[in-house]
């Protein structure tokens, strides 16, 4: 083993240990305290204390484990669409792409409200992805029209306003009391969530990982260059298409169960960039997963606990942590660095 590779079993040991006791932490962490000896107890079944046990696995095991696929898919959705537009700050959030996939969400939980039936989990990703492609696509038109980088960021900012202030108005005039409440689900939230939820999320988010990790040698000749990857057989056009459609069904999962969540796309993967030091696809795409794992894990147990029993919208704390880092990142592409 190199040296090179020592050091990316070292990192990749360290983010898997710390994915796990942020996991556990989580566990214990809310206005319910609960001990180490008691959740252990509850986790294997030795606790006679129904009141904590609804509060681990129905409360907080279910929101935790969502986090933490749901951060990954996330970081994994921002290496895509930094990889396909060569660019370092596209992220989903960015681009609009969350907003766009947030408003066809809420018009259709509206719409079955108001003719009084249950929209399916399937159905709620489809939609949510559907959204997702539509804004793509009208991101996809902007980046043909100017090469400008800053120019395409404004643009998809903007476009992301126009759905979130269309989403916003439909909220507002909404006369269901269960749609009002779409409200923190608008603004990004894991509360709520169900292990029927989990089992959707993980069988969805596992399918795109795995197609995904499939397609890094080709992700790997196309960072070099299109006319590099055309020359050495790769088909460019159809790996863009799945990079499209991956980035889309990971972005989609999260709206549509979680609601829009800021700055984890764009941010996680240049904080994991920037701690192994290489640009390996086989490398970061593991990597970037667990690191979006660990973010969002930590700026939901920040939510829910600092000011306890009032909980933060998750997009507040991670723009908290992530900002900085699409500040940190666009100085240096302004200084060439990048």
């Amino acid at each position: 083993m190199t040296k090179q590779h020592y050091r990316y079993v070292t990192l990749f040991t360290v983010l898997c240990v710390t994915t796990v006791t942020v996991l556990i932490l989580n566990l214990f962490a809310g206005s319910s305290a609960v001990s180490v000896a008691q959740a252990t107890d509850i986790l294997f079944g030795k606790s006679d204390n129904p009141t904590l046990s609804n509060i681990i696995f129905k409360i907080r095991l279910p929101r935790v484990l969502s986090a933490c696929i749901l951060g990954g898919a996330l970081a994994l959705s921002g290496y895509l669409l930094q990889t396909f537009f060569h660019n370092p700050i596209a992220g989903p959030f960015i681009l609009g792409i969350s907003s766009g996939a947030k408003l066809i969400v809420a018009v259709v939980m509206i719409f079955s409200a108001g003719l009084f039936f249950r929209v399916s989990s399937a159905f709620m990703i489809i939609s949510s992805f559907f959204g997702s492609m539509i804004t793509l696509v009208l991101v996809l038109i902007l980046s043909r029209k100017t090469k400008n980088t800053a120019l395409l960021v404004v643009s998809g900012v903007m476009i992301g306003y126009i759905c979130s202030a269309v989403t916003d108005f439909l909220i507002t005039f909404a006369s269901d009391s269960d749609i009002v409440n779409l409200r923190n689900w608008s603004m990004g939230s894991f509360s709520g969530m169900t292990m029927e939820n989990v089992r959707v999320i993980a069988i969805t988010v596992t399918v795109c990982f795995i197609l995904t990790f499939l397609l890094a040698k080709q992700i790997g000749v196309y960072q070099l260059g299109e006319n590099y990857a055309l020359n050495l057989g790769v088909n460019v056009r159809r790996l863009k298409i799945w990079l499209i459609i991956l980035s889309g069904m990971f972005s989609a999962c999260v709206t549509a169960f979680a609601g829009p969540v800021s700055f984890v796309g764009i941010a996680v993967p240049h904080i994991i960039r920037a701690m192994f030091k290489t640009a390996k696809p086989l490398v970061l795409i593991p990597s970037c997963f667990l690191g979006g794992s660990i973010f969002c894990m930590v700026c939901d147990m920040i939510a829910r606990t600092v000011f306890s029993p009032t909980e933060l919208s998750i997009s507040t704390v991670t723009a908290i942590f992530g900002a900085p880092v699409v500040i940190a990142v666009m100085m240096k592409k302004k200084k060439g660095q990048f």
